[in-house]
């Protein structure tokens, strides 16, 4: 869990620099090609061709094609249609799809899971609700795509590590989870990117460096890593703390209004969802222990 956390703070940032300095001033689809290119740059040298099955490997390209490729495609089209602290809002629904894809794939329902999860989007709900524009519908509706693609790319991610090779270094083997995001992203930057709307500034240059090798390199492998160290209960809950986090940094750094009242409310729940999923786990692996006995 302590990576996670450090992985939210960090990434804490990027919804706003993102939101406030290339929205519609940098085309979506060459920042998503600069980030994901950077990031499979800081890999490459660790990568060991010969290490795992080609299948292993085809496996981490699909888990890096969804959490990344598709999902910054979403994510930062959702920006053209809404602010930060709503894109913030409406990834609410991440936690739920993390349980919901990894009770599919083991063919049940762990409902101590399913209860963590409802708790966090209940807190993130509770932390701002406003009008919206006529935007809303679209924006809402991309950034759920771009939730359903995350929580499907680090569940991947976290079970094949734990079936396949859970004795691999991860760095070694991490470099595929970029190229099979570089393999989507490259086609869609080709078919739909504007070569017309680059950057311009020595800012939105470094901002798109930073993202590159910081927030989507370090940041995802970290995030990644820490997905097999924790049950699903917590990891579902992970991802909204960087809901009241990004609200945060936001209105710390950029001035955008906010109901304190309501972040620290909302903030409150989703601990209480953490501590909720700590004694459901606890439970659920007590009960496996006595009937192993």
């Amino acid at each position: 869990m302590p990576i996670l956390i450090a992985v939210t703070l960090l990434w804490a940032f990027s919804f706003s620099l993102i939101g406030v300095y290339l929205a519609g001033q940098v085309d979506a689809w060459f920042s998503v090609l600069m980030r994901v290119s950077l990031a499979t740059l800081v890999f490459l040298p660790f990568l060991k061709l010969r290490q795992i099955e080609a299948k292993i490997a085809l496996k981490l390209m699909i888990c890096g094609a969804l959490q990344l490729g598709i999902m910054y495609g979403f994510y930062y089209q959702s920006f053209l249609y809404l602010s930060v602290p709503e894109v913030l809002l409406f990834t609410v629904m991440t936690p739920l799809y993390v349980t919901l894809i990894n009770d599919m794939l083991d063919k049940r329902l762990n409902i101590g899971f399913a209860i963590s999860a409802s708790l966090a989007i209940l807190g993130a709900v509770a932390i701002r609700y406003q009008g919206v524009d006529e935007g809303f519908i679209k924006g809402l509706i991309i950034v759920q795509c771009a939730n359903m693609c995350f929580a499907a790319g680090q569940v991947g991610y976290k079970r094949i590590i734990a079936k396949e090779r859970p004795d691999l270094p991860q760095r070694t083997v991490f470099g595929w989870f970029f190229i099979g995001a570089l393999a989507v992203v490259i086609p869609c930057y080709i078919a739909m990117g504007n070569t017309e709307q680059l950057p311009t500034t020595t800012l939105q240059w470094s901002i798109l460096i930073y993202l590159g090798i910081v927030a989507s390199g370090l940041g995802y492998f970290a995030w990644n890593k820490g997905a097999t160290m924790v049950n699903i209960g917590t990891l579902a809950v992970a991802n909204n703390l960087l809901i009241p986090a990004g609200i945060i940094v936001n209105v710390v750094f950029w001035n955008r209004d906010a109901d304190i009242f309501r972040l620290a409310i909302g903030g409150g729940i989703i601990l209480m969802a953490l501590w909720v999923n700590d004694k459901f786990n606890q439970k659920f692996t007590n009960a496996k222990t006595v009937t192993a006995k």
